[in-house]
């Protein structure tokens, strides 16, 4: 059912990263909702997925194009490597341009709550709302007995293969404790890689060290962020560890997706 609220978000926000939570109607099958009486809406921005729903001419059910657990694809080579012989084509529309997932809105609430933070900021669907918006505490609480309502925002996700620690606090002290780890790595013979910012990239001793993005571009850490990922595994490394990126615009929905891929594993210095 399309609520007041929807209908002002869609014309804000869509087509754009911003899937809302509604009442299902008949229209939709229960076999597209697990079951459930929501389902999940979202108009997608890019050109050759808005041609795929227009020829269509109907609504179109679509999971991720990734393994489960595993990074989300931001180019079709991902898909290839998560997905290959098991669907029988990829359509390329090149490399994302945002590269974390939509943020997810639950409109079925009193209040309208975040279940997954992304792009679209909580502050911005507010103002357009008029209204507080709530978080889903299973965001902001890695506690066992608190989970998440939207799916894939539970236990490890999003992850590479190696195990990952997430390291937090002044640029110094963070270079430096990053340094004495992978010491310690190499002592053990095991290969290390860092994820790093363009500013601090040049201080790290790692068998592979990965440059994201300016701290000043967190747009383009977002785009980046899964391919760095994917890169981790493609270098063979056995642990990886990585700055924390808590910009001021889309942070949380950085840090939310680094610390799924380790497993909420950080530690501050």
């Amino acid at each position: 059912m399309i609520t007041d609220e929807a209908r002002l978000l869609a014309e804000a926000f869509w087509p754009g990263p911003l899937t809302m939570i509604l009442e299902k109607n008949g229209q939709i099958p229960y076999e597209t909702t697990g079951g459930l009486d929501t389902v999940a809406v979202r108009m997608p921005e890019h050109p050759i997925a808005l041609e795929l729903i227009r020829r269509s001419g109907c609504m179109i059910a679509a999971p991720s194009a990734n393994a489960s657990g595993r990074p989300s694809p931001t180019e079709a080579s991902h898909v290839a490597e998560d997905l290959s012989g098991k669907i029988p084509m990829i359509l390329d529309g090149g490399t994302v341009g945002i590269g974390i997932e939509s943020t997810i809105v639950d409109l079925t609430e009193t209040v309208p709550m975040i279940l997954r933070p992304g792009y679209i900021t909580r502050e911005s669907i507010s103002a357009v709302l008029g209204t507080d918006v709530g978080i889903d505490p299973g965001i902001t609480e890695s506690k066992e007995d608190i989970r998440p309502k939207a799916p894939g925002m539970r236990y490890r996700h999003y992850a590479p293969r190696a195990q990952m620690l997430i390291v937090s606090g002044e640029p110094g002290a963070v270079t430096a404790e990053i340094n004495r780890r992978v010491a310690g790595c190499h002592t053990d013979r095991a290969r290390a890689a860092v994820i790093a910012s363009e500013e601090t990239a040049a201080g790290y001793e790692a068998d592979v060290v990965l440059t994201i993005a300016s701290r000043l571009d967190e747009d383009g850490i977002a785009r980046h962020l899964y391919g760095i990922l994917r890169k981790c595994d493609e270098a063979g490394v056995d642990i990886i560890y990585s700055e924390a990126f808590a910009t001021p615009r889309i942070g949380q929905a950085i840090m939310n997706r680094l610390l799924k891929a380790a497993g909420h594993q950080m530690i501050e210095v």
